[in-house]
C-alpha cells in the first residue's frame, strides 16, 4: 500500500488557508477567570431566548413542511421583503445569505483570481481577508483610522492600480471603531465613481450608532447618485443572534445573479428554519428592539471609555467610539501587542492584537478590545487589569 500524501493531494487554495488568530486566541481565553475583551461577539443579554423558543415551536408546527424542505437560493421571500423595506429597495434585489461571512466568501469567488488586486482598509476585518486569501489576490491597503480611510493615500493608490472592488466598513469599523463622516465618504465615491469601480460596503454595525440618526450609506449615495457599483452586505448577528447565521447581499441584478449562482455551488440555500425565525421574531417590535441594542452598547461603551481614561497610561492611545462594538488601542512604537497579550494573561484579560486585521503586514504595537459581552462591572474590573498589565509593560521599557 502506499502511503497517502494529504499535501499531494490538496489543491493551490489549501496553502492559503491559515487558522483564524482570533479563534486561536479565544481558545486561550475560555479558561475560568478570564475577562475577555477578545472576541467581537454581542451582547448575550439581547439574544430573545424565550421569544425565539415560542416562535421556532410555532413555525415548526404552522409551518413546518416549509421550514423543513429545501426552499429557494436567493431566500425566503418575507424576510427578502422584511429587509428591502428596512433598507429601502425592492425584494428581488435582496439575496439572503448564511451570515456575513459567507456573503464575503461569495464575493471573493466572483469577482477575484490568482493575482487579482483587490483594495483594503489597513487595519481592516479579519474575516474579509481570510475570505478574500482563499482566491489568491494581491492585497493594496491605505491607512485606516477613527474617520476612516486616509482619502489622499486612497487618490494615490488609485491613480496606478485598478482593484477589483474595494472593501470598505465606513460604520464603526471592526477593529478601529471608526466612522467615516459624510463629507468623506462622498469624496470616497465621487472617486469610485469617477473610475467605475466596485466597492463592497460590509455594513454590519449600521444600526448600533450613540448618537442621534445614522449616517447614509455608499450604497444610499451611490443610489442617489444613480451609481450601480456599491455591494451592500448586511447583518442579523448584531441586532439579534449571530448563532442564527443569517444576513443579506444587495447588489445591481447582474452582480446578484452572480452571487445567487455562487451560493446555489456552496449551500443552495440558508437554512429555512432560520431565515423564518429571523422574520418571526423582527417582524413586530423591530425599532424597538434597536433602541434596546443600542442603549445597551452606548452604555458599555461609556463604561469601556471611563475605565480606560482611569487606568491606562498615557503614553497608550486609544479611539473613542461613536457606535459599533469596538476600541482600537496603539501602544508606544517599539512595544509589541503579542508580548502584551502574555502579560494580561497573566492578569486574567484577554484582548485581540491587532497585527492579523493588516493583510499586508505591521500593526504589531496596536490591539482591538470589544465591550460588547462584559457587564459594566466587567468591563470596569477588566481594564483595571488591562491596565496592571500596561504598567507592567511600560516599566521594563
Amino acid at each position: 500500500m502506499k502511503p497517502l500524501s494529504w499535501s499531494e493531494a490538496f489543491g493551490k487554495g489549501a496553502g492559503r488557508i491559515q487558522a483564524s488568530t482570533i479563534r486561536e486566541l479565544l481558545k486561550l481565553t475560555q479558561r475560568p477567570g478570564i475577562l475577555s475583551f477578545a472576541g467581537g461577539l454581542p451582547a448575550p443579554e439581547l439574544f430573545p431566548k424565550e421569544e425565539a423558543a415560542e416562535a421556532a415551536a410555532r413555525i415548526l408546527r404552522e409551518k413546518g413542511e416549509v421550514a423543513l424542505q429545501y426552499s429557494p437560493t436567493e431566500g425566503y421571500a418575507p424576510l427578502r421583503a422584511f429587509v428591502a423595506e428596512w433598507i429601502g429597495v425592492r425584494p428581488e434585489e435582496v439575496l439572503i445569505t448564511t451570515g456575513s461571512q459567507q456573503a464575503l466568501d461569495l464575493v471573493g469567488k466572483v469577482f477575484l483570481d490568482e493575482g487579482s488586486p483587490v483594495l483594503l482598509e489597513a487595519p481592516s476585518y479579519m474575516g474579509a481577508i481570510q475570505a478574500f486569501r482563499l482566491q489568491g489576490p494581491r492585497f493594496l491597503t491605505v491607512p485606516a483610522g477613527e474617520e476612516g480611510p486616509d482619502l489622499d493615500a486612497l487618490e494615490e493608490v488609485l491613480k496606478r492600480e485598478r482593484p477589483r472592488f474595494l472593501y470598505l466598513i465606513p460604520s464603526f469599523q471592526n477593529p478601529t471603531g471608526g466612522l467615516t463622516p459624510l463629507p468623506a465618504r462622498k469624496r470616497l465615491l465621487q472617486m469610485v465613481m469617477e473610475r467605475g469601480l466596485v466597492v463592497v460596503e460590509d455594513d454590519a454595525y449600521r444600526e448600533l450608532y450613540f448618537g442621534e440618526a445614522r449616517l447614509p450609506s455608499l450604497f444610499e449615495l451611490a443610489r442617489e447618485a444613480g451609481y450601480p457599483g456599491v455591494i451592500y452586505l448586511g447583518s442579523f448577528s448584531k441586532v439579534l443572534s449571530p448563532g442564527l447565521r443569517v444576513a443579506f447581499a444587495l447588489a445591481h441584478p447582474e452582480a446578484l445573479q452572480k452571487l445567487v449562482q455562487a451560493k446555489q455551488g456552496a449551500d443552495l440555500h440558508t437554512p429555512m428554519l432560520n431565515q423564518m425565525l429571523v422574520h418571526e421574531l423582527l417582524k413586530e417590535g423591530f425599532s424597538e428592539r434597536l433602541e434596546r441594542v443600542r442603549r445597551v452598547y452606548r452604555e458599555k461603551a461609556q463604561a469601556m471609555l471611563h475605565a480606560l481614561d482611569r487606568e491606562v497610561p498615557k503614553e497608550v492611545r486609544y479611539t473613542r467610539p461613536k457606535g459599533g462594538m469596538f476600541v482600537w488601542m496603539e501602544l508606544p512604537k517599539g512595544l509589541s501587542a503579542e508580548g502584551l497579550f502574555r502579560r494580561a494573561l497573566e492578569e486574567n484579560v484577554a484582548f485581540v492584537p491587532g497585527g492579523p486585521f493588516f493583510a499586508n503586514g505591521g500593526g504589531e504595537n496596536t490591539l482591538r478590545l470589544s465591550y460588547a459581552t462584559l457587564d459594566r462591572e466587567g468591563i470596569a474590573e477588566g481594564v483595571r487589569r488591562l491596565g496592571r498589565a500596561l504598567k507592567g509593560l511600560l516599566a521594563v521599557v
